[in-house]
């Protein structure tokens, strides 16, 4: 069989993404009983990581273990890379050693390289213009929360990112109507989801309310000028009270309370973004067993 890699989201067809999402419900649910166990044995799992790393990294190392598999951490400074040797041949290399390999890194062309030339798996843990695994999370959570994916109307508030951009495309293959509301010079590419410059007008009747970071990794030079560019977009309570009466609140961590999220609504009852955290764990084994196992 023929090996898969999972960079950008969209090698997932609508059949395969309720596949992955109804196992990684049986997985969460059935934890306690070591549900899963074993599935990976015998398996190594390289975990790369290029940039400093909470959720992605433990969410990953653990659900490696938990399917009988070896996490192998490495750091980018760990590697030939940072003496220059190609990301081609790093992945050619590692690909004799494993059985799939995990990145996160700063370039996204650099792991489109690295899948290139390895022979087992990839899967994109973030890269700056695409972030998959986050939004399987976020598609596990709605679907617990709404006990179903199709028809819901989910809006994303702030700056058009990675994390908005996964969320976009698996959420069309979901069957999720996608919003990103966005100021000028912020705003998703066209083509990927609605897209809108008015966030009160787009969080109407919404299921669910999402919002990121104003300043990521990079962006420090111009956090000033972010911060006064986002701020009408923030997600709070007068936001929050626009949606539905069901609606919940996203945010896919970490996050700045007062900045792109006010406290009161992350640590509201409308929040479910601690779910979306630790569904992280239970997304990513059911991709490593299909794409592994």
């Amino acid at each position: 069989m023929a090996k898969r890699d999972f960079i950008t989201g969209e090698e997932l067809d609508r059949g395969e993404l309720d596949s992955l999402l109804a196992r990684a419900a049986e997985l969460k649910a059935g934890r306690r009983e070591r549900e899963g166990a074993g599935a990976l044995a015998g398996r190594s799992v390289a975990l790369v990581f290029e940039r400093p790393s909470t959720r992605t990294r433990v969410s990953f190392e653990v659900g490696v273990a938990e399917l009988g598999a070896t996490p192998l951490i490495l750091r980018g400074d760990e590697l030939q890379l940072s003496r220059g040797e190609s990301v081609g041949d790093t992945g050619r290399v590692l690909s004799r050693y494993l059985h799939a390999i995990a990145v996160r890194s700063g370039s996204h062309e650099a792991v489109v390289e690295l899948a290139a030339g390895a022979e087992v798996p990839v899967i994109n843990a973030l890269t700056p213009l695409h972030h998959p695994c986050q939004a399987l999370a976020d598609l596990l959570t709605l679907r617990e929360h709404f006990g179903t994916l199709e028809g819901l109307r989910v809006v994303y508030v702030g700056d058009g990112n990675n994390v908005a951009r996964s969320l976009a495309i698996l959420g069309r293959t979901a069957g999720v109507e996608v919003v990103v509301a966005s100021p000028e010079g912020y705003s998703l590419e066209p083509g990927l989801a609605e897209l809108s410059e008015d966030p009160r007008a787009a969080a109407e009747g919404a299921d669910a309310l999402y919002t990121d970071v104003w300043v990521s990794m990079g962006d420090e030079d111009a956090a000033e000028r972010r911060r006064a560019d986002l701020a009408p977009f923030q997600l709070n309570e007068e936001l929050l009270a626009l949606a539905s009466e069901r609606a919940i609140a996203l945010h896919c961590l970490p996050a700045h309370p007062g900045e792109e999220i006010t406290e009161g609504v992350l640590y509201g009852e409308r929040s479910a973004v601690w779910d979306q955290a630790e569904n992280r764990l239970h997304a990513q084994k059911a991709l490593l067993e299909l794409l592994v196992a």
